[in-house]
């Protein structure tokens, strides 16, 4: 039985972290009035809020104000799974798309951004649960076994194949004892984190440099130019410079409507049982994905829970975000099912939360960074559902791009990338959902031992032949 909170699709993160103090922080008001500032954040998640605290390490004296249209944190930001990943699992389609110098570099960058995600919270004195156990990708049905090798075969050819280790299904179990587990590629280089507390501190950081927050602040219409205005239904704010950092919601905007579409992604938590998580040998903070099309991805908790996620769904057309994304009957039903599986000790363990979220996918899975012509609006936008630590990156690239200032990081490739772009509605939307069902129905065949039916998989591949990445 899952036993859903009142406010039902807040994630139990959000509100973990709301009960306590130092992670609530002082109060944000909305706007009220007509202000000005240097520069102008929409968006109050981890890409506007690294941004905001990058241009206050590159010019302290710079005046910042974010919008935040819910509370920050409320966002994918503070309802995601927690994991902290560099680019190293792209690292055989990065070379081919940049070259192997471009494709290392942009990984190294990733990898530095998962440590520095962690000095961060032990700088701050906050305890974001950040636990820097590696990242493991494993097969959880048979057609899955060796899904790694391209990224094998591009790690070796590069020298680094010492950063990686090929597990069997013993080697497997013996970190994590699922019983449809059947072997994996471990990396070193992953963390995981309590994603909200990771927000709600890096908000409170941000607000303690001087920068203004207001949240329950939407914006109800832009205006690029010199100086940018953002209007908000309590007042304006004029800026030399904006940075758009919206997530899924940079949907409704249509320059970026074909940029990217939307998924959802739901989570299942459950009570406490360290007992059993020693009991399968999985008391580290490794996170755990597997090969999957709709791919599951598992990670502990330092109190002994699992939290269970299942990505790639689509609870409508997709043309709007609406209360489905933040909870979904028939998605939350799919991951406890997914889960008992996953791990059947778990079976008597109550279920005690379940949310779910918005994913902005990008058609090359991976994000990319811009600026309007104009020269002064800038975006961070197709996370893919990997946000958490290429967001730390964003924002450096944003903080430089807001201010006018070079640094190194604006000449990695993610940096004025042209997004692969989706057909326009009602093909998107429609094909997508037709898309969707089908790789969710193989994906079944798959988990229990069978071949998919024809024209299932004829239908689960195509997004692949039309040459779009949406993730393993």
């Amino acid at each position: 039985m899952i036993a859903v909170p009142p406010d039902a699709g807040r994630s139990w993160w959000l509100r973990e972290c709301l009960d306590l103090p130092e992670f609530a922080g002082e109060p944000a008001p909305p706007l009220a009035g007509d202000s000005t500032a240097d520069v102008v954040i929409v968006g109050g998640g981890y890409t506007g809020l690294w941004t905001a605290w990058f241009i206050k390490e590159l010019d302290p004296g710079a005046d910042v104000v974010v919008l935040e249209q819910d509370i920050c944190g409320g966002g994918p930001s503070g309802r995601n799974g927690g994991f902290v990943t560099s680019f190293w699992g792209e690292i055989a389609t990065l070379t081919a798309w940049f070259g192997d110098e471009m494709a290392v570099r942009l990984s190294e960058v990733g990898e530095a951004s998962v440590a520095a995600i962690g000095r961060f919270c032990q700088e701050q004195g906050f305890d974001a649960w950040f636990r820097y156990d590696g990242d493991l990708g494993a097969a959880s049905a048979d057609a899955q076994v060796g899904a790694w090798a391209d990224q094998v075969i591009a790690m070796d050819r590069l020298g680094l194949g010492d950063q990686i280790e090929v597990l069997s299904r013993e080697q497997v179990r013996a970190r994590v004892d699922s019983p449809v587990l059947r072997g994996g590629l471990f990396t070193r280089h992953g963390a995981t984190v309590h994603p909200a507390r990771l927000a709600r501190g890096l908000r409170n950081a941000v607000m303690g440099r001087g920068v203004r927050i207001h949240e329950g602040t939407p914006v109800s219409r832009f205006g690029e130019g010199d100086p940018v205005i953002a209007e908000t239904p309590g007042g304006t704010v004029r800026a030399a410079s904006a940075v758009l950092a919206m997530n899924a919601w940079a949907q409704h905007w249509k320059r970026f409507r074909r940029a990217i579409t939307v998924r959802g992604s739901y989570i299942v938590l459950t009570a406490p049982a360290p007992e059993k998580l020693e009991e399968i040998g999985w008391t580290d903070g490794m996170g755990l994905w597997d090969h999957r099309s709709a791919l599951h991805y598992v990670r502990n908790t330092p109190d002994g829970r699992i939290a269970f996620g299942i990505g790639g769904m689509q609870p409508n057309l997709a043309r709007t975000i609406d209360t489905r994304y933040a909870y979904d009957p028939d998605g939350i039903r799919i991951a406890v099912e997914d889960l008992h599986r996953m791990f059947p000790t778990f079976a008597e363990v109550p279920v005690e939360a379940a949310w779910g979220g918005p994913i902005d996918v990008s058609g090359m899975h991976l994000p990319f960074f811009g600026t309007y012509e104009r020269g002064t609006v800038h975006y961070g936008l197709g996370y893919t559902g990997n946000g958490v630590g290429p967001a730390h990156l964003g924002g450096q690239i944003l903080a430089h791009r807001a201010l006018g200032r070079y640094g190194e990081v604006l000449e990695l490739p993610l940096v004025d990338l042209e997004p692969k772009r989706f057909p326009p509605d009602p093909i998107r939307s429609a094909g997508a959902m037709v898309a969707n069902h089908a790789i969710h129905r193989r994906d079944r065949a798959f988990d229990a031992g069978e071949e998919p039916n024809p024209f299932t998989d004829f239908v689960a591949r195509l997004p692949r032949r039309l040459g779009y990445n949406l993730g393993p």
